[in-house]
């Protein structure tokens, strides 16, 4: 129980830095695109 509140402690301070940093949440939104197109070209290889 303590954990899952933990968790959910650490993703709302997470969500809240992204919401207010705009250069993180774009060097995140990058790597996750990156990510994803990775993930496709193995795919359809």
């Amino acid at each position: 129980m303590n954990t899952k509140k933990t968790l959910f402690t650490t993703a709302a301070l997470g969500a809240a830095y992204l919401l207010k940093n705009k250069n993180a949440r774009d060097k995140i939104m990058e790597g996750i695109q990156s990510f994803t197109s990775q993930v496709r070209a193995k795919r359809n290889s």
